[in-house]
């Protein structure tokens, strides 16, 4: 079985059908999902998808897109993040590509989150974009690595990965492993430790080819694993065991299905 370790089912246009995406998941054995959390208003709707699904899980965080959120405490995530279902604190991080100027509010939310999954001792998934080297460093300066977590749909270079992976990361491939044009990707997919490899969709974004263009779903998380698997020239198996087993090895309250 396969877990996608990233995607937003709470989103409309993959709520409404989760009972089809479901069976798409379950036909090709796709077992577990974890559900991401972007703003805290909306953080109801994903915990509700967890706990409605014992193979479901959730995380509690801010996307760093989402600049005009209200206001939030460390003491907030740390007592939402002590839910059976929540995994993970995030999605949180650095993005210097959508937005611009000033970006400090940024980083202190970045830190923010950094505190209270230390406190929580649950793993961070971390979205960086454009912002390589301040990720990095804060995280070092926040001591992120006491927990560990994801660097999600990972699109930096193979330097990055290693600094992540030399502070506990994990590193999550998404669809765009799969585009054609995306050469150095796949250079750092070869290259990574088959021990710190996760797979993911982002689902409902970045359908993996033949889907490219497409709504996303957990289930097509399949042809990203399959696309390591021959960058790799390893068997679809070896990936499907070691990024199921990596995926449980770091969000250690996930429980697995029977």
């Amino acid at each position: 079985m396969l877990v996608d370790s990233h995607c937003h089912l709470n989103f409309p246009e993959l709520r409404q059908n989760l009972p089809a995406l479901r069976a798409a998941m379950q036909e090709e054995r796709v077992g577990h999902a974890l559900c991401i959390s972007v703003t805290l208003p909306d953080f109801p709707e994903v915990l509700a998808v967890a706990e409605a699904h014992d193979n479901f899980y959730a995380s509690v965080g801010v996307h760093p897109d989402y600049e005009d959120e209200p206001l939030f405490t460390e003491d907030q995530l740390v007592n939402l993040a002590a839910h059976s279902k929540v995994v993970a604190i995030g999605e949180t991080g650095l993005d210097y590509f959508r937005l611009t100027g000033d970006l400090e509010w940024q980083r202190e939310r970045f830190r923010l989150h950094i505190r209270a999954a230390i406190r929580a001792q649950k793993p961070l998934v971390i979205h960086t974009r454009n912002a390589a080297e301040d990720t990095l460093r804060i995280m070092r300066e926040e001591r992120a690595d006491q927990v560990g977590g994801v660097m999600h749909c990972f699109t930096e270079s193979l330097e990055v990965a290693q600094a992540a992976i030399a502070l506990g990361f994990y590193i999550s491939f998404s669809g765009i492993v799969t585009f054609k044009n995306a050469v150095a990707l796949k250079e750092v997919a070869k290259a990574v430790p088959l021990d710190r490899v996760l797979v993911e969709t982002d689902s409902p974004y970045l359908a993996p080819v033949p889907f490219r263009g497409k709504l996303n779903q957990p289930a097509y998380v399949r042809y990203v694993a399959e696309e390591i698997a021959h960058l790799r020239g390893i068997s679809y198996q070896e990936v499907e065991q070691a990024t199921t087993e990596n995926f449980f090895r770091l969000f250690k309250d996930a429980r697995p299905c029977a």
